[in-house]
């Protein structure tokens, strides 16, 4: 059984940011608090181990006090190469640990019971588990087992696959569903989204 204490949790930060003009708007101040923080605050637990998957200058993160891994494969291959650079990582420096979270940093309502409910769909028999709101699914919050960690390359380097959904389709992935007002996968990606998340989180 896999528990809480056998995963490393990863922050996926190394999306470009277009849509709000560039930058890191993970580091964007929402409600007091780095939007980063408030994924790690609802999400992971306090002894948990942590990383951040960014590219380009780590030390923009250093308020985190966290390591920080680029991405393994070059060229901006998309969140699917995130999740590889996390299993490596978690392969190499905690190889005790069987599954590997993927986080979105852009998501500040995201569920509490995140963590315990991917685990609990492995847990009854699942390859792999990923989040689901309003019938639509979200690939980068799911919980992956370090065991695909040669599979995943392969199919990145080898097959030049980018879809997280077209991996995923080879195996038994669980889907979890929540719900909740607002959505609780709502993410930030424009100035308007940011405005919006600001009068939630000010209520």
């Amino acid at each position: 059984m896999v528990a809480l204490g056998d995963i490393v949790f990863l922050l996926l930060a190394g999306g470009q940011s277009r849509r709000m003009g560039g930058g890191d708007k993970n580091l964007l101040e929402l409600a007091g608090k780095p939007l980063m923080a408030h994924v790690i605050d609802r999400v992971v637990p306090d002894d948990a181990i942590l990383v951040i998957n960014a590219n380009g200058d780590a030390s923009r993160y250093a308020q985190f006090n966290l390591p920080v891994v680029p991405d393994v494969i070059d060229g901006f291959a998309g969140p699917l190469a995130g999740v590889l650079t996390g299993l490596e990582w978690a392969a190499a420096n905690h190889p005790a640990c069987t599954h590997v979270i993927t986080l979105a940093t852009d998501a500040p309502f995201l569920p509490t019971d995140l963590a315990s409910r991917l685990v609990a769909a492995v847990n009854e028999g699942g390859d792999m588990a990923q989040a689901e709101s309003g019938g639509r699914r979200h690939p980068v919050f799911a919980i992956w087992p370090t065991s695909q960690t040669t599979s995943l390359r392969s199919a990145l380097v080898d097959e030049g696959l980018r879809k997280i959904d077209h991996y995923t389709a080879r195996f038994d992935c669980r889907v979890v569903s929540f719900d909740g007002e607002p959505d609780p996968f709502t993410n930030v990606n424009t100035p308007e989204d940011f405005a919006t998340a600001q009068a939630l989180l000010a209520e």
